[in-house]
């Protein structure tokens, strides 16, 4: 049964703080039900929007297996999640900083950038969840912990990375003690025995995907296991779940970015989650329900954000392609589908990517150059970096679109600081 423990801060006069913060003080953290045997029935209208939900992912991923751009579509909305999964964090950075930095790091220039460093952690994450983990026969807890260790590692504290946390954690409040927390997980003592009822949640296969990717991601960020984190790697659970669930194979749906757009929903429908009483009464159903309006929400909005920006991405390398005029299968023919998803390259770069010669890449490069394709911007090393940057405006486009109800920051003000129109 779910429930609140009551504890005593013990406090110590020594530690920072007010007076107030370091007295002894009473809280209490919230113990989740176990989910590895939860039963759950949907109201008629909750039922019809999941169906809607999972009719949508069904059909765009059907549509992007057949497209023939699979991979270079797959790339772009994974990085698009894992960045707007590091933005609900705190970890704002712009497509061009983060692309610039990625290439200095490829090519051996030191490029001093944490917040970069971050996210490309979570890129990493995401590619594990979706590539690794969701092929294994069976989850389990090894594989949550090694998922939260790829995400820590390039972080300024890689040594939690992979950690369960053995002392108390809370959300909210001040720094010194979880006495006026907003939210207090459980106690460390439940953690382990919750991680691997979760694992066992996500092994099953007898609920709607959609349902449970929600439920893991809600009752994960309940748990709250690590010391930082969490978030993220809950988030990339929502796609472990879909991609094992063939709910959508051939692309991540940019969940994170939707449940950004309505912050102040996604934090109540969490809150809305942790009820108090037994399980499977009227009270845990609502509750569910409560949370799982928002996530279903979420998930068809993710669907279709997806699909404009499928439609803006090909348009973009239809425009390309009559500016360069190039025959089909040279390499600067080649390029234009590779920059799409590598917006930042050298010479070197597009050779490899292309799998032409040097040569062939830098004749390709001037071409592109000379039609407005790629910009030069400074240099790696010996080597110069040159930027595709209508993908960046594009990137540009589609957040500020997800930072509204109606898609369009021209008429109605976002909800979360976007980056400006202009690169």
């Amino acid at each position: 049964m779910s429930r609140l423990v009551e504890s005593l801060w013990e406090g110590s006069p020594d530690a920072y703080g007010s007076r107030k913060s370091r007295r002894p003080c009473r809280y209490q953290a919230y113990v989740p039900d176990e989910l590895a045997a939860a039963t759950l029935e949907l109201d008629s209208n909750l039922a019809a929007d999941l169906v809607d939900a999972e009719v949508a992912l069904a059909s765009f991923d059907a549509k992007a297996t057949a497209s023939g751009d699979l991979e270079q579509l797959a790339r772009f909305l994974l990085r698009a999640e894992a960045v707007a999964s590091s933005k609900i964090e705190g970890l704002a950075i712009g497509s061009r900083r983060l692309a610039r930095h990625e290439a200095m790091m490829a090519h051996g220039e030191l490029s001093r950038d944490e917040t970069a460093d971050s996210v490309l952690g979570n890129i990493e994450a995401m590619r594990m969840a979706v590539g690794d983990i969701a092929k294994v026969p069976t989850v389990n807890v090894d594989h949550v912990l090694a998922l939260h260790r790829a995400l820590m590692d390039r972080s300024p504290t890689p040594e939690l990375g992979g950690v369960v946390r053995a002392t108390q954690n809370w959300l909210g409040g001040n720094n010194f003690n979880p006495c006026d927390a907003d939210y207090v997980p459980p106690p460390p003592e439940f953690v382990e025995p919750l991680l691997n009822d979760l694992c066992a949640f996500i092994n099953r296969d007898d609920m709607p995907a959609v349902v449970q990717a929600g439920l893991v991601h809600a009752q994960f960020e309940t748990i709250h296991p690590f010391a930082d984190g969490n978030g993220r790697t809950g988030r990339a659970l929502i796609h472990v779940v879909l991609r094992r669930r063939n709910a959508a194979t051939a692309f991540v749906p940019p969940v994170s970015l939707a449940l950004a757009t309505n912050s102040s929903g996604y934090i109540r429908g969490l809150t809305s989650f942790r009820y108090v009483g037994a399980p499977g009464t009227k009270t845990a159903g609502e509750a569910y329900s409560r949370w799982l309006e928002v996530f279903i929400t979420a998930t068809r909005r993710a669907v279709a954000d997806a699909g404009r920006l499928s439609n803006d991405l090909a348009a973009l390398e239809s425009r390309w392609r009559v500016a360069v005029t190039s025959r089909r299968g040279s390499a600067a023919e080649r390029a234009l589908t590779v920059l799409l998803t590598h917006p930042v390259v050298t010479v070197d770069d597009l050779a490899l990517l292309t799998g032409v010669s040097f040569q062939a890449a830098n004749t390709a490069v001037t071409r592109l150059v000379d039609a407005g394709v790629l910009t030069s911007t400074g240099s790696v090393a010996r080597n110069r970096l040159f930027e595709a940057r209508d993908v960046f405006a594009l990137l540009t486009k589609y957040e500020r679109s997800l930072a509204t109800a109606s898609g369009d920051t021209r008429s109605e003000r976002p909800v979360r600081p976007v980056p400006d129109r202009l690169i």
